[in-house]
């Protein structure tokens, strides 16, 4: 076994961002084939319905790839390139790691439950009219629900159907039409050779623990089992059995020992812009565990959206704000798609040099405004943190809406 390697903080939070393509511009390369390396080396690229900015899936590949044009997602998978199922949340995935998707599909398929029950007559029901018209969305089937809806979840049966046989393998989403999905048959989906085998159980570990470690740097058998249940154990037990046979070697930061793939020293030498600003989706690969982002960053992050709004500290939908290696503050926004102002509910930054701070966001701020089909910016709130002192909010204001 390799030695244990310590690492400063400055030097895991560099690794996590190197191994995130967050650490200098165009890490996977521009335009559409930038997208599919990242979605590639990430392994996933999370899906989220809430629309006050641009989606979380746009969002997350916007800061990773210039020219990013949120067609792109359905041009890659209509080329086959990418596929939507479920990671540790519904997400895009690369079109060669479909075979990893197998064990959640089997297990469903085999009686676990994912959402709802099962509904046999539902589900014949909508299979056979797809496997005879060809693709189709839930709202090409009737509205057959036998009660009052009520609410968001309340689908009705033929589209808990559709969902089922999704989650089960026999239908794929062949693309979105205002972000409703398009079923079709799996087999008429699938391109041709793509590799079908189940894999193993330990496969299926191996697989999991070498791309989350690709995508982060380093991490806990606790992290790389996020959200998947019963298979920490499993996880740790192949982490330590690749760690014995040389294929892992081990960090410490402060207390904590992670595994880490093999080439971390060479990871470290890479440079990293130290001016690189980068606004951030609450559903971003780098922020998503928030109790990990604490550990390695520092930095305190919830979302409050599902926090009542009297309770709400920092807004809505706040988005991260990561300056170098320091996340520095977090904006919370909303873009009027009649006016076409973006808004700035709150701008909030912590212990950071503002001038310096506000010099450099102004340009990531515009591509950002632009990139949400903003023509104007509108700034109402800006707060600072304590220890920063007086800042001349006024003149900052007029800064940000000027761009």
């Amino acid at each position: 076994m390799l030695p244990l390697l310590e690492l400063t903080p400055k030097q895991a939070c560099k690794l996590a961002l190197i191994s995130q393509g967050l650490h200098k511009n165009n890490a996977f390369g521009q335009g559409i084939e930038g997208v599919n390396a990242a979605v590639k080396h990430l392994s996933y690229i999370q899906i989220d319905s809430i629309s006050v900015i641009q989606r979380a899936h746009h969002h997350c590949l916007w800061s990773r790839v210039d020219n990013y044009q949120a067609d792109f997602i359905e041009q890659l998978i209509a080329q086959k390139q990418l596929f939507e199922y479920w990671s540790h949340a519904a997400a895009y995935l690369p079109i060669q790691d479909y075979r990893f998707s197998l064990p959640k599909k089997q297990a469903i398929a085999s009686g676990e439950k994912h959402w709802r029950d099962k509904n046999p007559i539902a589900e014949k029901r909508v299979l056979k009219r797809i496997q005879q018209e060809g693709p189709l969305r839930a709202k090409d089937f009737e509205q057959n629900r036998t009660k009052k809806g009520t609410g968001w979840w309340d689908w009705k049966p033929d589209k808990v159907a559709l969902e089922q046989l999704f989650i089960e393998g026999e239908l794929m989403v062949v693309e979105r039409r205002g972000f409703q999905k398009v079923y079709d048959l799996t087999e008429r989906v699938l391109p041709t050779g793509i590799d079908t085998t189940a894999p193993s159980a330990n496969e299926f570990e191996r697989h999991l623990i070498m791309s989350y470690l690709g995508a982060n740097g380093f991490a806990s058998a606790q992290q790389i089992s996020y959200l998947r249940k019963g298979l920490k154990s499993h996880i740790t037990r192949t982490c330590q059995d690749m760690l014995e046979n040389g294929e892992l070697q081990q960090v410490m930061l402060g207390e904590q020992v992670y595994f880490a793939p093999l080439n971390v020293t060479d990871l470290l030498k890479q440079s990293m812009h130290r001016n690189q600003v980068n606004i951030l989706s609450p559903f971003d690969n780098v922020v998503i565990q928030r109790k990990r982002l604490s550990q390695i960053f520092d930095f305190d992050y919830q979302i409050e959206c599902y926090v009542p709004p009297a309770k709400r500290q920092y807004g809505y939908f706040s988005l991260p704000l990561l300056w170098g290696t320091e996340f520095v503050g977090r904006m919370d926004t909303k873009i009027d798609r009649k006016t076409h102002i973006f808004h700035i509910q709150n701008l909030h930054l912590e212990t950071v040099k503002v001038d310096e701070f506000i010099d450099l966001f102004k340009p990531v701020l515009k591509a950002f405004k632009q990139f949400n089909d903003g023509k104007g910016i509108k700034v109402h709130n800006i707060t600072f943190k304590a220890t920063l002192g007086f800042h001349n909010e006024a003149n900052i204001k007029q800064q940000l809406q000027t761009i």
